[in-house]
Formats: C-alpha cells, sequence, structure tokens
C-alpha cells in the first residue's frame, strides 16, 4: 500500500452519530461518545492502522453552530465562481481561528479545507427539515467529493424524504447504522466511498483488501485461542502436597478450590484474548461466572450455562465409546447448546444424581508420608466441553460482531442459539480429542489440527 491515505472529515448537525460512525469505521472503541450535543467539541483524527500502515483516516468533528451565519460571511463576497469558492471558505477559517463563537465551525471545516472528503451525517428517524439545507451548501462551497449517510436512532423511517434532499446536494446517499454495523456493511461503504474520487479507488481498494484479509486472520486467530484453551482446561490436573498417607477433608477441599478457580482463570484470560483480537479494549460484560459444583454446572437455577441436548448426548457418547456407568446419568441432561431457547433454566438436574465430586478424577500418589501428591483431574465429565464450547463461542461471536461504536455492556447471561451449530459430524471429531485429554494423553499435531478446522466451521456458522 502507498504512503497516500484517504481522509474524510464526518460532519454535520450535533448529536447525528458522528463519532458512533468514526468508531465504527476507525475500529476503535476508545472514541468518546455522548448522548448530548457538543461530546466532540475539536476535530480530531482516527487513523484506521493495520501492521503500523494507516488504511484510511477519520475526522471526527463538533457539529454545526452557527451555519446561518457562516453561509451569510460566504455570501457578502458576491458571485463567486464554483472553482474559486473553496480559496473563500479557506478564507473564512484563517480569519475566525480565534473567535470562539465560530470555534465548532472552523474545527469541521480545517481538515476538508486540508483535502478531506466530506461524509455527511443526518439522523433519519427525524423528519427532513429545511435548516439543514445551509450546512449542506456550506459543504458545496468547500469542493470536495462528498457523501451522505443515512444513520437511523430512533425508530421512525424517513430514509426516503431526506434520500430526495440529500440527493440534490451529495453525490452519493447510503444508510449505515454504526449500532449494528458488522465487516460486510464497513466494507459495503468503503466500496461506495471509492467511486466518489477517482484518486481514491485505489488505495480504498487496498483498504477493503486488507480489511478482509484483517477479518480472516482475526478468526482464525480466534479459533486457534478457543482450541488453545480447551486443550489446557480439558488436560489441566492441579497436584497438591499432603502430609498424611490419605488426604484429609480440608485438603480435598483446598485441592477442588483451586482447581476450579484455575478453570474460572482459564476462561478470563481467553475472553480477554478474544476481545483483545477483535479490538475491544474496555468491554464490559453482564455474565455469570463459570461455576463447576453441580449447581453451577448443571442446574436449572444456572443461566449462564450451555450444554449438550439428551440425543446429541447419546450420539457423542456413542461415537466415543464413553456411555457406561455413570456416564449414562448424563443422559437425564436437558440442557442444549443450539436449541434456540434464553439458556436460563434449560440445563436439566443432574447434580443430584451425579455430583462434582465424581466430575473429575481425584488421586493421592506417591510411596511415602510427607511425599504424597493429591492431583485433582483431568475433568472426566462428558458434557463439560460443550458447556466450555459453548461459552467460548458465544462469547467470541459478540467480540466479532460487536461495533466499536457500543459502549454499553455485552450481555452474556441471555443467549440463543439455533441448533445444529456443532454438527454430530463435528461431534465426532470434537469428542475423540475430547476424549484422549481426558485420559491424560498427548495430542498429535494432526489432532489438534483437525480439532481447530473443526472448531473455525463451526464459528464461522455463527457468524453468518
Amino acid at each position: 500500500m502507498s504512503s497516500y491515505h484517504p481522509k474524510f472529515a464526518v460532519v454535520g448537525h450535533p448529536n447525528k452519530g458522528k463519532s458512533s460512525i468514526v468508531a465504527s469505521l476507525s475500529l476503535d472503541d476508545s472514541i468518546q461518545i455522548g448522548n448530548t450535543p457538543g461530546t466532540t467539541q475539536v476535530k480530531r483524527g482516527f487513523p484506521l492502522k493495520v501492521d503500523g500502515k494507516i488504511v484510511y483516516e477519520l475526522f471526527d468533528t463538533p457539529g454545526f453552530q452557527r451555519a446561518r451565519r457562516v453561509y451569510a460571511w460566504l455570501e457578502e463576497h458576491g458571485d463567486v465562481p464554483a472553482n474559486r469558492r473553496i480559496d473563500v471558505v479557506k478564507q473564512f477559517v484563517h480569519e475566525h481561528r480565534d473567535n470562539k463563537k465560530f470555534r465548532d465551525e472552523v474545527e469541521l471545516l480545517d481538515p476538508i479545507i486540508n483535502g478531506a472528503g466530506i461524509i455527511y451525517v443526518v439522523d433519519a428517524s427525524k423528519p427532513y427539515g429545511a435548516e439543514y439545507e445551509i450546512e449542506m451548501e456550506i459543504l458545496r462551497w468547500c469542493g470536495q467529493p462528498s457523501m451522505a449517510i443515512l444513520n437511523l436512532i430512533g425508530e421512525e423511517d424517513y430514509r426516503e424524504e431526506w434520500s430526495r434532499a440529500l440527493g440534490q446536494y451529495f453525490r452519493l446517499v447510503r444508510t449505515y447504522n454504526p449500532m449494528t454495523a458488522g465487516h460486510k456493511e464497513h466494507v459495503d461503504l468503503l466500496e461506495s466511498i471509492a467511486q466518489l474520487n477517482e484518486a481514491w479507488t485505489k488505495p480504498i481498494k487496498q483498504a477493503i483488501e486488507v480489511l478482509n484479509k484483517l477479518y480472516d486472520l482475526k478468526v482464525e486467530q480466534t479459533v486457534s485461542t478457543i482450541s488453545d484453551y480447551m486443550v489446557k482446561v480439558l488436560s489441566f490436573v492441579h497436584k497438591q502436597k499432603i502430609v498424611g498417607e490419605e488426604a484429609t477433608p480440608h485438603e480435598e477441599k483446598v485441592a477442588k478450590e483451586r482447581y476450579r478457580n484455575k478453570i474460572i482463570e482459564y476462561e478470563e484470560r481467553e475472553q480477554r484474548d478474544v476481545e483483545k483480537i477483535w479490538q475491544h479494549n474496555d468491554v464490559q460484560k453482564e455474565e455469570e461466572q463459570l461455576n463447576l459444583d453441580e449447581v453451577g454446572l448443571f442446574s436449572q437455577e444456572s443461566a449462564s450455562i450451555f450444554g449438550l441436548s439428551q440425543k446429541e448426548l447419546i450420539l457423542t457418547g456413542a461415537s466415543a465409546g464413553a456411555i457406561t456407568g455413570a456416564g449414562l446419568d448424563l443422559l437425564v441432561a436437558g440442557s442444549s447448546l443450539f436449541l434456540g431457547t434464553v439458556i436460563g433454566g434449560v440445563v436439566g438436574g443432574v447434580g443430584a444424581m451425579f455430583g462434582f465430586d465424581n466430575l473429575y478424577e481425584l488421586k493421592v500418589l506417591g510411596q511415602s508420608v510427607g511425599r504424597r501428591e493429591l492431583t485433582v483431574g483431568p475433568m472426566q465429565n462428558l458434557n463439560f466441553p460443550y458447556v466450555l464450547l459453548g461459552r467460548a463461542l458465544y462469547h467470541a461471536s459478540l467480540m466479532a460482531k460487536r461495533s466499536h461504536a457500543k459502549r454499553e455492556a455485552v450481555n452474556l447471561k441471555e443467549v440463543s442459539f439455533t441448533e445444529g451449530v456443532i454438527s454430530a459430524e463435528a461431534r465426532k471429531t470434537l469428542e475423540k480429542v475430547h476424549v484422549k485429554l481426558r485420559k491424560g494423553k498427548e495430542l498429535e499435531k494432526e489432532e489438534l489440527a483437525e480439532y481447530t478446522s473443526t472448531l473455525q466451521k463451526s464459528f464461522l456458522e455463527l457468524l453468518e
């Protein structure tokens, strides 16, 4: 990519979503966004960088405050030819740079007179008003390539009347909701922008290519992170020295607690890593912490648990040759990882029949007193890997789809999937690895690669 990069000033009336659009298109969740006019008081550039190179740059600007007075000043210069109007705008900025009355107009016009294209933002959930035409006339005087974005902030839809008016001032008019836009909508908007200026066509197409490759890389990194996390958790064994010939009840309790806490720590670390991959640096979450006792892992009271349905457990266990003994008790589980229902209350009450003490191996190793070791793990429960996978895949899908314009907390409590995201065929591949890890065996590279590839297919289906 060449050193030249397109620049765009995002402008418009106050409180129409300009900062949200900048945050969405620059993949930057650090941009201040507020519900009251005047949140943005000075222009600020937000370059989108990939591998240290600027793909394009967006300028967040204050909203017009005294558009009518600015336009009156411009018209005082008489019948200015179209090719000279930008010079008059430059003169206005130069003469009023230190004038507090026109601070907002100077800030928003400054990047435009220095070559930035214009992205004019309106709230198309409100009726069109002729007062906006003054702003559009000022922008027309700037002579820069320009487009308008219809942002639907509220419930009403006045896009048709806005489009008729905006089409007289701007070459392109597009709908773009920064709160819901994902990668596809981002790329579609860039393809529209590339049409505005011949000089932008090549760099914008290069930008799209870079962003597509970046998106694919993020998917691969996410799946690899989840795969590594699953291997660590499912093979994890906590070891603890004990003094006597047998572990005391207190020593067992401490060992179990440390085992649980380590698994919770692994999940928290995996979530942070995934959030970093998708450039969500300060996301707040509403969630239930992973709870590994019989109440938290299997009860109907839990509101954050995924698992397999009875049918899926039967098929998975049969394919792995694992439905024997205590494993049969799992068949009463009434949960489903992908049944399309809110997860609260969908998991059957297995805990009373198959308690936490029997979910993992607990051994005392060693020959002499004082050198014995209590081990907890690996987890033997057939359903446990799918609980972890459900939580991990759902969290990752939210991060991948989450717009950088959003500021509210991510809700990980109320969750729904569609049946069949992890198919029976996929579970056969996954379960082969799960069985091996439960037995404490090392994975071959080919096995891990196949496991990761299977997870990627399921993850991509969630992103569709």
